[in-house]
């Protein structure tokens, strides 16, 4: 958009122009998986992006018209931005109207001499470290910006790349600080809506303020590839994108091979068959 940004109309797009897309499939999320609750104090987690930034405008909207209270704080870490990186999300924040709670880290100091896998390292301590500030702030749940792109391709990612099939989920429970859960409640929502909607306002927001990102990282570099193929697919097949999703949800333990459960103990499928010879019930139904 070519025209001055105006506040009014950004936050009117959200439940007008991009209400089907946007504001409808947050609340659905936020329903289906029951993620925000009566009394909750949320840290929605702000990185400087496209995503965590509308994630922002989209809890603002919801306090307007959710039946129960509950409380948002906008939290940004700094693992150690550059003055114009760190200047970009302030300004952007102010033009939105998101007021900021920021506290500072190390970082990417920390992990700047690692050389294998510093993505997942660095993103385990920015984890840990939202946790703990959003605890001292009395929160008990951290809101991240991830979508349903970021989830179907991590589906992908999983099989072709890990040799296992698992997703994002939409909320986990802290397994190292008690009483704190994770949130994604832009579960739903396709990235390309999200573009459209930045676009839509003429808004420019930080796509990668880390020092690593140069396009070669092994990490990036596989999500590059999962993103072609998925696009690749669907130019096939519109419905290729729902059917990665759907296949996450319509698992039969069955028909695979083997499975871990919570424990992380691994079952094969003629452990299963064998208790079902012997007479225990596995299939949860009763038995004529």
């Amino acid at each position: 958009m070519s025209e001055e940004f105006s506040l009014e109309r950004a936050e009117k797009s959200i439940i007008k122009k991009f209400h089907k897309q946007l504001f409808r499939k947050f609340t659905k999320a936020v329903a289906t998986y029951g993620l925000i609750e009566p009394n909750d104090k949320i840290a929605v987690c702000i990185s400087g992006g496209k995503d965590s930034m509308l994630m922002a405008k989209l809890f603002q909207e919801l306090k307007k018209h959710h039946k129960f209270p509950f409380e948002v704080v906008f939290l940004v870490m700094d693992p150690g931005y550059s003055p114009k990186n760190r200047e970009k999300i302030e300004e952007n924040a102010k033009k939105l109207n998101v007021p900021l709670t920021v506290f500072e880290t190390d970082i990417f100091e920390n992990v700047l001499h690692i050389e294998k896998s510093p993505c997942y390292i660095c993103a385990r301590m920015r984890r840990g470290h939202l946790y703990a500030n959003a605890q001292k702030l009395g929160c008990n749940k951290i809101a991240l910006g991830h979508h349903f792109d970021d989830v179907i391709e991590t589906i992908l990612m999983g099989m072709l790349y890990g040799g296992q099939v698992q997703t994002m989920l939409p909320v986990l429970d802290s397994s190292n600080f008690s009483g704190m859960k994770l949130i994604r409640p832009m579960y739903l929502i396709r990235e390309d809506d999200i573009k459209a909607w930045r676009d839509y306002n003429g808004l420019d927001f930080l796509r990668c303020a880390c020092k690593f990102t140069d396009g070669s990282m092994e990490d990036s570099g596989k999500r590059k590839k999962v993103k072609e193929l998925i696009r690749t697919l669907k130019a096939d097949d519109p419905e290729i994108e729902q059917n990665i999703f759907k296949s996450v949800e319509n698992v039969n333990l069955s028909t695979v091979i083997a499975y871990k459960d919570k424990e992380g103990v691994k079952h094969y499928f003629n452990d299963l068959t064998e208790k079902s010879f012997k007479g225990e019930n596995i299939s949860g139904r009763e038995e004529n």
